[in-house]
């Protein structure tokens, strides 16, 4: 059957989704900083997920003027999602446009506007997504994951025994699953989530705020014991963190946790603090999320730089890393001293007493080995020059030995010019939080 839609319809969701500037009449042309879009979409990669993938495929045909395409697409997506709240949005005024002249998006009467709105914004997020994926794909041999040429800036390293870390990228509304393969690190999968509705960073409880940092997963939760309104499963994290504490920062409860059963996903900003997936979204990462101590890294704004330049930074904190372990080992206080920031604090000492809790014990050493094994470097979001490292260490010593996990907080201090001769460079790496969990 023949079907007719508005152009008029078709300038208003360029505009208000697809963000094309339409002009006069029907003409359109592409807003100014779209003007080096291609005229196809980028191909979609093997993780891409089929019900988004039918979602932008329907987008794109939007947007070339097969509103037939766009229609049937649709059609399949709320036939297997009757759920998808956007879907459905978007199915209507296609629907619509054939018998009257609309000119914006959900043009529902009786729809509560700030709904309207927030489905809106989740369609803005998922285009700019596609049309701006921020890296690209160097090769697909591995089954679950993929090589790409660029990596977030806060991956500096992620050890053999954590294998795995995920970042969530809130200006984007984009989750991001990586994976340890050994050979380096890999995507194993993107998904659009939802954060505070309130934005970010988190400060204190109640604020319905999403933090800012690096957390760990600290346990699951499984869909039996949660009520409908967080899904198929919650992973909690560490929030707040011992840098949180370190500036005062309250509350509690930050879960990775899925949708009701009665929506797919939700608008970019609409949790009470945490990161809430589509269901489907959230078990296939499953296996990643449920494993004790997996990094969580939560950013505003997610860096994505070349992978050699990644593997130069971590080689370049690594010989300072490895300094402060020979320093140890050499039982030079002076020397070892240095590695600390006058700002350093734990839960427990500031620097003054760490140094001479250090000297005190190093007294009665004859002879200290400090070995360091599954070494992580992250970079730490709202914190300028910050990285968190995570370790194993195998101390030992002539009467005392121990296996701990250690985690450190590091930050680049500029140099006094009394340290220039010993240090070239205009600054050093000191530590500021180090403590055993």
């Amino acid at each position: 059957m023949q079907r007719s839609f508005s152009l008029v319809f078709l300038s208003a969701f360029l505009y208000f989704v697809l963000g094309f500037e339409p002009t006069t009449g029907v003409t359109l042309i592409l807003d100014t900083h779209l003007n080096n879009i291609p005229s196809h979409p980028q191909q979609h990669s093997p993780l891409a997920h089929e019900t988004e993938k039918t979602l932008m495929d329907s987008l794109h045909a939007i947007r070339e003027r097969r509103l037939d395409a766009a229609l049937d697409g649709i059609e399949t997506l709320i036939g297997t999602h009757p759920e998808f709240r956007l879907a459905q949005l978007i199915y209507g005024d296609l629907l619509l446009s054939k018998s009257q002249l609309i000119t914006s998006i959900g043009n529902w009467p009786n729809a509560p506007r700030d709904k309207i709105l927030g489905l809106r914004e989740e369609a803005r997020q998922r285009v700019k997504h596609y049309l701006h994926r921020p890296y690209s794909i160097l090769n697909n041999r591995h089954r679950n994951a993929q090589e790409l040429d660029t990596l977030p800036g806060y991956l500096i390293r992620v050890g053999k025994n954590l294998g795995q870390a995920v970042i969530m990228d809130i200006g984007q509304s984009r989750f991001y699953a990586f994976e340890n393969h050994g050979a380096g690190i890999r995507l194993r999968g993107s998904y659009y989530a939802s954060v505070g509705k309130n934005g970010f960073p988190k400060q204190s409880e109640g604020d319905q705020k999403t933090p800012i940092g690096v957390y760990l997963t600290v346990g699951s939760i499984p869909s039996d014991k949660l009520p409908d309104r967080y899904g198929v499963a919650a992973f909690p994290v560490n929030y707040p963190n011992e840098w949180d504490s370190r500036f005062g920062r309250t509350g509690h409860g930050i879960w990775i946790h899925g949708v009701p059963s009665n929506t797919y996903s939700r608008p970019p900003f609409s949790s009470d603090g945490c990161i809430a997936i589509a269901n489907e979204d959230l078990l296939s990462m499953k296996d990643i999320l449920a494993v004790p101590n997996t990094p969580v890294i939560i950013a505003e704004h997610v860096p994505w730089i070349d992978r050699r330049e990644i593997t130069a930074r971590h080689g370049q904190f690594e010989t300072q890393f490895d300094r402060w372990c020979r320093d140890w080992e050499s039982q030079n206080h002076s020397r070892y001293a240095k590695h600390y920031s006058k700002e350093f604090q734990n839960e427990t000492k500031n620097r003054a007493s760490w140094l001479q809790s250090k000297r005190n014990i190093n007294a009665e050493k004859r002879h200290i080995r400090v070995e360091v094994s599954n070494l992580s470097i992250l970079g730490y979001p709202g914190e300028r020059n910050t990285l968190v490292v995570i370790f194993d260490q195998d101390y030992r010593s002539n009467n005392y030995n121990r296996r701990s996990r250690k985690r450190q907080y590091w930050r680049w201090e500029r140099n006094k010019t009394r340290e220039a001769e010993d240090n070239p460079k205009d600054g050093v790496w000191r530590i500021v939080y180090e403590g055993s969990f």
